[in-house]
């Protein structure tokens, strides 16, 4: 696994992180846990028991479970296109793919900082559950559900991931997986301390501002390739960090 693949793995990670915080995800997540246990938000947010706190984080593992068989899958099939363009393309495909991603998170960095108006990617695209879920096997056929919608925040930055798994299909699932891992950490976390939710709900904005620069910033860096340059920079300035440290 070389430099940029490693900073790359770090980069799907946050861009995870990012998905879950979003405005599209985040406010909306204490509905979630309703609907999927069956509990009043209210109820949700007193109620510290530890057989409430466990009932959630089950649900949360199964709704996570649904979430990641669509994600994965999709990420999967996606590394798939993408070698079958290197082979088809041969030659120059592998920087051509590069530059073509890099151009495309650059749009999906200026559509998530809110610079940039694409009224199609507003549009979400999810299945409608009119009755409560049966069970854990309901809930994990709620997260199917909710990963199959093409929702406002989470659309461009989970196709950010896909294209940069397609311009590197070796590593593409690593990078799906990375993504999955993402969104599940804070997913939960907050699940565990459901109360803590709402003072971060109100930097939402502002954290997509900041995720929505540093994808135009990734963007670039895939468009000019320059992202090895880069990684070669960060790992020296580890390296040094934690030689000096040592002395």
């Amino acid at each position: 696994m070389d430099l940029e693949t490693d900073v790359t793995i770090w980069i799907a990670l946050g861009a995870g992180i990012l998905s879950f915080l979003s405005p599209c995800t985040l406010p909306l997540f204490p509905a979630y846990l309703s609907y999927i246990t069956g509990m009043s938000v209210k109820e949700l947010e007193t109620n510290r028991s530890s057989k409430v706190r466990s009932k959630l984080i089950i649900h949360s593992i199964f709704f996570l479970t649904g979430v990641s068989v669509i994600f994965l899958s999709i990420g999967v099939g996606v590394s798939l296109l993408g070698g079958w363009m290197q082979t088809l393309l041969v030659g120059e495909s592998g920087l051509f793919i590069q530059r073509l991603a890099g151009i495309f998170i650059i749009v999906m960095g200026l559509f998530v900082a809110g610079w940039l108006n694409i009224p199609t990617l507003y549009k979400e695209k999810k299945f409608r559950f009119t009755s409560k879920p049966a069970g854990y096997l309901g809930t994990f056929f709620v997260g199917l559900g909710f990963a199959a919608g093409w929702t406002p925040c989470i659309g461009p930055i989970f196709a950010s991931i896909l294209v940069i798994a397609a311009s590197n299909p070796s590593q593409g699932t690593i990078y799906t997986l990375f993504y999955i891992i993402g969104f599940a950490i804070p997913f939960l976390v907050l699940t565990f301390f459901i109360g803590s939710t709402r003072w971060i709900v109100r930097y939402s904005n502002k954290i997509m501002k900041i995720g929505g620069i540093i994808m135009v910033f990734m963007g670039v860096l895939l468009f000019t390739g320059q992202m090895a340059r880069i990684s070669n920079f960060l790992l020296r300035l580890v390296g040094d960090s934690w030689f000096s440290n040592l002395g």
